[in-house]
């Protein structure tokens, strides 16, 4: 790595990397668990 990349670029990059991976794990499990709703209420009706 080369010596002029100041922490502050580096500690951005891992956080916007941090923030992309939680949003699409929450909007896996929100999708998941609206398909469970979804079967729970097709099985009610």
């Amino acid at each position: 790595m080369e010596k002029d990349v100041s922490m502050g670029v580096a500690g951005s990059f891992t956080m916007i990397l941090l923030t992309i991976s939680v949003v699409l794990l929450l909007r896996n499990f929100y999708k998941r668990f609206n398909r469970l709703q979804d079967k729970k209420d097709e099985e009610q009706n």
